[in-house]
């Protein structure tokens, strides 16, 4: 009954050495040199190795998430392409819609400065 197992196991263990081997062998055979350079802030906006309760500048979040905001609307786009055929005219002026409003909100975080880093 327990030879039934065996393919399960294997399965585990196999995936658990490719997933597991390349960060350990990594971890092993790979220099560890810190320096200034490499503990330095890097496009996060504070610094990288201080207080985890320090406040910094909300606009940081605000143009993250304006970003992932587009980003996600734009990512609409790319299964709409490819079945435009099939969906005709209604589906077409559904995107419009969409795209119009898309629009809309981008030159109202515009006009408001909510792009702007001062």
């Amino acid at each position: 009954m327990l030879e039934n197992y065996f393919p399960i196991l294997l399965f585990i263990l196999v995936g658990l050495a490719i997933g597991l081997g390349p960060l350990i062998l990594g971890k092993i055979l790979s220099p560890h040199k810190p320096d200034v350079q490499k503990n330095s802030p890097y496009e996060c906006g504070f610094e990288a190795f201080e207080d985890a309760r320090m406040k910094f500048d909300v606009r940081y979040y605000l143009v993250a998430i304006l970003f992932i905001l587009f980003d996600l609307e734009i990512a609409f786009l790319f299964p709409w392409a490819v079945v435009i055929q099939e969906i005709g005219m209604a589906g077409f002026l559904a995107m419009l819609l969409f795209l119009f409003v898309l629009v809309v909100g981008f030159i109202y975080e515009w006009k408001k400065g909510a792009l702007e880093w001062d």
